[in-house]
């Protein structure tokens, strides 16, 4: 039987893959959970959906499959806007037990 070991994770997922802009990707993929986890809650097609949102239908397609090259995280944000969200921005200084600073979305 050979020994494992476990490796705790940073938090996040793309750091410990070792991407490029894996703060960015965190948040985008961050805020796009909310976002869908909101539509799957009215139930709407992807045709209203596109129009409340005044998206297209490709792009409301790409956003529910998480193909999130197109959407920037500003972009995002105003969609969730779109959907009676507020988005709140905090900077603030990392804790000295952690090494890195980062970009978290946390919704309410």
């Amino acid at each position: 039987m050979t020994e494992k070991s476990i490796t705790r994770g940073s938090g996040n997922v793309f750091a410990d893959l070792g991407l490029e802009e894996a703060g960015e990707l965190q948040a985008k993929t961050q805020l796009a959970v909310t976002l869908n986890r909101l539509l799957d809650r009215r139930k709407l097609t992807q045709a209203d959906t596109a129009k409340m949102l005044g998206l297209t239908q490709p792009k409301v397609s790409l956003l529910r499959r998480y193909k999130l090259d197109g959407f920037s995280v500003e972009k995002l944000m105003t969609l969730l806007n779109s959907l009676d969200r507020d988005v709140e921005i905090i900077v603030k200084p990392k804790p000295r037990s952690r090494a890195n600073a980062r970009i978290l979305v946390r919704a309410a």
